[in-house]
């Protein structure tokens, strides 16, 4: 819903600036940016995912293994069940399900912990995306840049400049820091 009515106010400003300026249709400069291929493809979003693949890869290692030891019980369980007394078996469930329940519960906290994660660090290139889009707009006087498209002619896109434009201002950063 929310993108339907971007997209509607998207065409209607488009539409309101052909018709309310005819005589500078001429200069009207539209120039657009994949959100999604600076998410790929910029040093500062793949620095972001290097961050949350070494914060998390101890967590989801240990997740792995607890899974993998519930199994193991399980299948052991499941071949010794037939020679179990009937009490034995009974507390042999319950401990299953406890330790399934305990292991979905952690699971789902990692990625309620991941996604939490992943959106401040998404969040944070866009930021920055968005300000090194700016000065692009600034630089080469864009009247408008736009997002997201339905189709979008290659020659209107400026996303290499943009990601070109933040490795080098994370570069400069990194330079800097260093000092």
């Amino acid at each position: 819903m929310n993108s339907l009515s971007r997209q509607i106010s998207l065409v209607l400003l488009l539409g309101a600036l052909a018709v309310a300026a005819p005589a500078r249709a001429q200069e009207f400069k539209v120039g657009f940016v994949n959100t999604d291929r600076i998410f790929r493809e910029a040093n500062t979003a793949k620095a972001a995912q290097a961050k949350l693949e070494q914060e998390f890869s101890r967590r989801e290692k240990e997740l792995v293994e607890l899974g993998n030891t519930l199994k193991n019980a399980t299948e052991k369980f499941e071949r010794e069940a037939p020679t179990l007394a009937e009490s034995q078996r009974t507390t042999r469930q319950r401990q299953l399900v406890d330790q399934d329940r305990d292991f979905q519960r952690k699971r789902r906290e990692f990625q309620e912990d991941l996604s939490v994660r992943k959106n401040e660090e998404l969040s944070s290139v866009l930021d920055r995306a968005n300000k090194v889009v700016k000065q692009v707009a600034d630089a080469e006087k864009y009247d408008v840049i736009l997002q997201e498209a339905v189709y979008v002619n290659p020659k209107y896109d400026i996303t290499d400049r943009v990601i070109k434009a933040l490795n080098n201002t994370a570069a400069g950063n990194a330079a800097s820091s260093a000092k």
